[in-house]
């Protein structure tokens, strides 16, 4: 059993490293390359990677996250939030809710039940950064745009589960015919807040540690089972796994002048790990699930990326950024896949008559924003000025 294990792992990596490097020739990330690779050796092609295999590697997610999450907070440096000031929050706030609003507007003028427009509208909300990030370390983008789309898609997460958590409370009480439950209200609040206090003391830790540990051999093994626990504990204590470990990057790069060597090692690590996870999620894919999106599908890929692109532009126009972020700043925003896929069982729980539609519609759309998203998300960094040609 092992043996075959050692197989599988070796197909996924070398194939994702091919794959990958074909796309290149097509001008497009090679994180597109690592999800056709899993896509045709998953079950729904040659079933190279059986869905046990899918699903029993799901703590490789977690890890990849978990790193990408570390990656992105190591990027919240307090010195450039006082630099633009309250923008990246007003963003994220209008890209997020600019998607909620427009999803449930467009599912109810087309009479779809008034529960099941609220629920996919507050999953709307919800943006992977990984592929984004994957495109931004491949291409080396930097630029007023790279930095500020790094901030949007980090506080994403926090606006998602806030937007998630009250449009459960409003459905559950239509769905009950009862009041609002206090705790309802305030659940995704209390995730927030604990994700971030776990983190700033994770990242303390993890500095002390730091202080005793110097080779790089060393300080991976610092690294790596500083996140895992950080990954495990938020899971007991009711937290977000992918905001502790923001914050602990956040915490650290604040607390600590030795980021820049942590980040390097880090950065060294994770190749590896980040190819087998997108081949994986690739090969978690279902074709068989697209020809019946319908027209509730259809509705909610377009609707919900007008609504990022239209929630951005204006939020981006409200802190007066210049042209080139309001205009190509929404596009980035594509992507979807943890938080929303993770949501999909809560509102499965809600309302179970509308389950089997919320899952096809969510897994359908992500398959769809994870293959366009990542060429997208080079478009319009390109077009932005952010990637410089070779």
């Amino acid at each position: 059993m092992s043996e075959k294990i050692l197989f599988d792992i070796a197909i996924v990596m070398l194939s994702g490293l091919v794959c990958g490097r074909l796309v290149k020739h097509l001008k497009m990330p090679n994180v597109t390359g690592y999800l056709i690779a899993g896509l045709l050796l998953g079950p729904c092609v040659l079933n190279v990677i059986p869905e046990t295999m899918v699903s029993s590697f799901s703590v490789a997610s977690d890890m990849a996250l978990g790193f990408i999450a570390f990656s992105i907070g190591s990027e919240f440096k307090i010195s450039y939030f006082k630099k633009v000031g309250v923008a990246p929050f007003v963003i994220a706030c209008f890209e997020s809710f600019g998607a909620v609003v427009i999803v449930i507007a467009a599912c109810v003028l087309l009479g779809f039940p008034l529960p099941l427009s609220i629920l996919l509208g507050a999953i709307a909300a919800a943006t992977a950064p990984a592929q984004t990030i994957m495109v931004i370390k491949q291409y080396n983008a930097k630029g007023p745009m790279t930095s500020m789309l790094m901030s949007v898609v980090a506080l994403d997460d926090a606006t998602a589960l806030i937007a998630f958590g009250f449009a459960a409370t409003i459905v559950k009480s239509m769905e009950e015919s009862k009041g609002f439950s206090m705790w309802s209200v305030f659940e995704p609040i209390y995730e927030v807040l604990i994700s971030f206090v776990l983190g700033i003391v994770m990242a303390i830790i993890m500095i002390v540690f730091l202080r005793h540990f110097k080779k790089s051999s060393n300080r991976i093994c610092v690294i790596v089972g500083i996140i895992f626990l950080t990954i495990w504990i938020s899971g007991k204590i009711s937290g977000s796994a992918l905001l502790s470990c923001m914050a602990l990057g956040a915490a650290l790069v604040n607390l600590s002048n030795e980021v820049d060597n942590v980040m390097q090692v880090s950065n060294a690590f994770t190749p590896p790990l980040l190819m087998f996870f997108f081949t994986m999620s690739g090969a978690g894919f279902n074709l068989e699930a697209l020809k019946s999106i319908g027209l509730l599908g259809v509705v909610y890929v377009i609707m919900r990326v007008v609504g990022k692109m239209l929630g951005a532009y204006l939020g981006g126009k409200l802190t007066h950024q210049n042209e080139k972020v309001c205009k190509y700043l929404g596009p980035t925003l594509m992507p979807q896949a943890g938080v929303a896929l993770g949501l999909i069982l809560v509102a499965e729980a809600i309302v179970p008559q509308y389950g089997a539609q919320i899952r096809t519609v969510i897994l359908c759309s992500t398959f769809i924003y994870s293959i366009l998203g990542p060429s997208v998300a080079k478009w319009a960094l390109t077009k932005a000025g952010e990637i410089k040609a070779a």
